[in-house]
């Protein structure tokens, strides 16, 4: 089983970029497909980007399309979130989380980070 550990979140002003990072252990990360997922207090996780074994094919929330990108470094066993133009309805819990097939439920996911906390001011 692949263990995940995301880092980078905090604080950002509305505008602002974070770059989030989901680094693996235990197995390659290039075995897996790798999804961002967020969720807010009183909300449900919801889907935020997904990327393929490669790279070479993504997948993104409509709320996040154009402002985030996922990539990879199979290499450095690493996929990171870049987040632009951030927004407060953006602030929530993020997670990283590997699964073997194309998913954008979270219930489609093996493994899970603990996740890092992303908080947009206004």
């Amino acid at each position: 089983q692949v263990q995940l550990v995301e880092s980078g979140g905090g604080l950002a002003r509305t505008g602002g970029s974070l770059r989030l990072s989901c680094v693996a252990s235990g197995r390659s990360i290039g075995g897996y497909i790798v999804g961002w997922f967020r969720q807010a207090p009183g909300k449900e996780r919801e889907f935020v980007a997904v990327i393929s074994w490669s790279g070479g094919r993504t997948d993104y929330a409509d709320s996040v399309k154009g402002r985030f990108t996922i990539s990879r470094d199979n290499a450095k066993n690493t996929v990171h979130l870049q987040m632009n133009s951030l927004k407060p309805e953006d602030t929530a819990a993020y997670y990283c989380a590997a699964t073997t097939f194309w998913a954008v439920v979270p219930s489609n996911y093996d493994a899970w980070g603990q996740g890092t906390q992303v908080t947009v001011s206004s």
